[in-house]
Parts: structure tokens; sequence; C-alpha cells
């Protein structure tokens, strides 16, 4: 496919033909509440960049990544419950959405009354709080987009819904690196905290206004004591096979990312020495190529399917860290994340697509919310566990330690059946973006 040909293939604000009313309305709201976390987006990557900068600790940085995964782990599976009997999931989504952003707001505010020391301290409480309807976000998220694509749009939706947050944070995330550079420390991070935290009412506006079918009309109002409903729930998920293979795997490879996530700002904050223009532009051309990505592999799966997107993607991103930690020259790294953000972008679909295939509609939440638990270990103890190891061997080897475990589920899913069509089956066709088509689409 050259350039241009690909180029025209590129509309994020076009709405698929053969919907219904709701359905283009959910489809537009979609992509403008993707609109509204791009905005925030653009400041995230330097929350763990101003707990360096103010002089926190290797653990203190790993707790920040830590902390929403303890209090995912610790609630998960009673989130998952809870959302599986409300007849209505939106207004959860979308408050709690809200709720998450305004922890920017604060983290600003303390950036401007409070002290450096006392600044990190707030910090950690600030989102440790937050941390609670992250929680119930993570969950209601996969639920209601699964609900608004269904299965055979799930390309489609998440694919335009992520081009258009991606080339957000990436224009936001530029942006912010030039506020930081021309403003003096720490004004600069407030401003960003307090100006960008401004697009979660964009997001609240929109996603409010999405209209989903219950998940699951007999679970409403179920009188059974909630220890006998959690136990239930174990037992349904156990029982399905598909999904507990595709999760491992899945965990597996995620449980090597989580591990490298922390790092890469220690790595280019004390190794590299990289400035914030420098950070911005790693940022920003990871978040911007994910527009081409996205297009790039919902073709790839017209084309060949989905077992080709999982083992390219997951091969190329566990080289990522180890290429990250053998480089010293900034203008090299703001190459390797773009490459990396296209082989990003192919996965966030196919894992995605790949593991609401193995969960049952009308268990939506109870299944999600065991994949979340088990994420959130991962993301709990990670992090602690990479940064405390970097103390000892090094940030860089830390990062091949990330390496390794990423090669390890890419072994796994090579030797695995996850992706493959079924026998006599064609592959699968989702609706393509078409240049007539006019309208919207990780978090």
């Amino acid at each position: 496919m050259n350039i241009r040909r690909l180029l025209s293939r590129i509309n994020i604000f076009a709405t698929p033909p053969g919907l219904t009313p709701t359905q283009r309305q959910n489809f537009f709201y979609t992509q403008m509440d993707a609109l509204g976390v791009g905005l925030v987006s653009g400041a995230s990557p330097f929350l763990a960049v101003f707990l360096t900068r103010l002089g926190g600790t290797n653990f203190q940085v790993g707790l920040l990544s830590a902390m929403p995964g303890f209090t995912g782990l610790v609630l998960g599976l009673v989130i998952g419950r809870f959302l599986q009997t409300r007849s209505n999931i939106v207004p959860w989504y979308s408050r709690v959405r809200l709720i998450v952003f305004s922890a920017y707001t604060l983290t600003g505010l303390m950036a401007l009354i409070l002290p450096q020391k006392a600044t990190i301290i707030a910090m950690l409480v600030i989102w440790a709080l937050a941390s609670i309807p992250q929680a119930i976000l993570s969950v209601a998220f996969t639920v209601v987009m699964n609900a608004i694509a269904g299965p055979e749009g799930r390309y489609t939706l998440m694919s335009r819904r992520w081009s258009i947050l991606g080339i957000t944070a990436a224009v936001m995330t530029m942006i912010a690196g030039q506020l930081l550079d021309r403003i003096s420390f720490p004004l600069n991070y407030a401003v960003v905290f307090l100006l960008f935290s401004m697009g979660g009412l964009v997001s609240f506006r929109f996603s409010s206004r999405m209209q989903v079918p219950p998940l699951n009309v007999e679970a409403v109002g179920d009188k059974t004591p909630l220890f006998q409903q959690l136990k239930q729930d174990v037992r349904l998920v156990f029982s399905e096979r598909p999904f507990l293979a595709m999760s491992t795997k899945r965990l597996i490879y995620i449980f090597g990312s989580t591990l490298v996530a922390p790092l890469f700002t220690l790595y280019y904050v004390r190794i590299v020495q990289a400035s914030d223009a420098w950070i911005s532009a790693i940022v920003t051309m990871q978040s911007f190529v994910l527009l081409i990505g996205y297009t790039i592999w919902t073709q790839q799966h017209h084309k060949r399917g989905s077992r080709f997107i999982l083992l390219s993607t997951t091969l190329a991103l566990a080289l990522y860290p180890a290429l990250t930690a053998i480089t010293r020259l900034p203008w090299m790294l703001v190459i390797y994340a773009g490459i990396a953000g296209i082989f990003q972008a192919g996965m966030n679909l196919v894992f995605f697509d790949e593991l609401m295939k193995t969960v049952p509609p009308q268990h939506s939440a109870t299944f999600i919310s065991v994949d979340q638990s088990a994420q959130n270990a991962l993301a709990m103890s990670a992090p602690l566990i990479s940064t405390s190891l970097s103390n000892f061997i090094g940030i860089p080897v830390a990062l091949g330690v990330g390496t390794a475990v990423r090669l390890v589920a890419f072994v796994m899913f090579w030797r695995g059946k996850e992706g493959q069509k079924p026998v006599g089956s064609t592959v699968e066709e989702q609706p393509q973006p078409t240049e007539e088509d006019e309208k919207p689409s990780t978090d």
C-alpha cells in the first residue's frame, strides 16, 4: 500500500454504513469522549516525570504506577459484581472518569501551594484516592466499548477511537513539552495539569449520553449474598477455558510491559538526561503514529487475520525495551518510539478483540473484572519489582528483564492457537472506513 493510498484510507471521523440511529449516536459520542480523554492524556506522561524532578525516589515513582493495581486487585471482583447488576452502566463509566481526571486538577493545585517535599506526599495521596474510581473505570470502559461495538465492529470502533485519542494526545503532549520548557519549575507542571484536566469535562459531556442495553437483566436485583455471588462468578470464569488460555498469555505479556513502564521515565531522566522537550517528543511521536498504525492494522486484519497481527506486534514490542536500553541519543529514542507506536496500535486492537471473543456477552462485567483483577495484581507488583531491581542491576539491565518476559509470552502465543480462524471459515470482514463516511474513533 503506497503512502497516498494509505492516507486516503485514514478517515477517523467516519461512521460505518448500516447503523441504527442509536448506534450512530453512540459511535459519535464514543469518538468525542476519546477527544476529551486525549486532551487529558497530553499531561499523563509527565506525572512520573514531575515526581522524579521533585526528588521522588525510584520506589515512589514505582508506587505511583503501582497504586491503581493494588486498589483494583482488592476491589476488582466486587466492582465486577456491582457493575454486573447495574441496569445502566454508562453513568458509572462517565462519572468515575470525570473523578479520575479531577486528580490532575488537584495535582496542579498542590504544585502551586505546597513545597516540593510536601507535594510528593500530596501527589501520592491524591492518586491513591483516585485509584478507586480508576478501578471502576477499567472494568466499565471495556464493557461499554464492547456493548457499543459488538463482535462485528470492534476493530472499526476501537481503531478510530484510539486514533482520535492518539492524535489528540500527541498534539497536547507536544504543547505540554513546550509549556514545560518555557515556564519555571514547578509552575510549569501546575499549568499543564490544571489546563489539560479540562478535557475531563468534554469526556463527561459526551460519554454520559451513550446508550447501551443492560448487561444481564437476570442479575439486576439479585438478592444472593455477595460472598456467594463471588464464588459463583469465579466458578463460572474457570469453566471457560478459551478465556483462561487467552487471558493467561496476555497477562504474562502485560507483566513484561508493567515491569518496564516506570523504567522508561527513569531511563530518560537519569541515564539519557533528556530535557522535557525531548521526553515530550518521544511521547508525541509514539502517540502520533497510532493514527497510521490503527489504519494499517485494520487493513491487515481484513487481509491476513488476527494471528498475523498478534504474533508480529508482540514480537516487535518485546524488543523495544532492549533497544531503548542500548541507546543514549534522544533523537534515536524518538524514532524507536515511532516504530513501537505502530506496533502498539495493532497489539491494542488484537488483545481487545481476542479477549472479548472468549467472554460471554451476558457476563462481560464479571469476566472483565476477573481479568482486570489479575492485571491489577501485576500493575501493583511489577513497577515496585522493576524499580527496586534497577537499584541493584541498573535501569538498562532491568529493561532487558522486561524484554525477556515479553519474549516468553510471544513464544506462548506462537505455540498456541489464539487468533486462528475456525477451520473452513474465511477471514472475518470488518466494516471498513470509506472516503464518503463521516464521523468518529484506549483508553
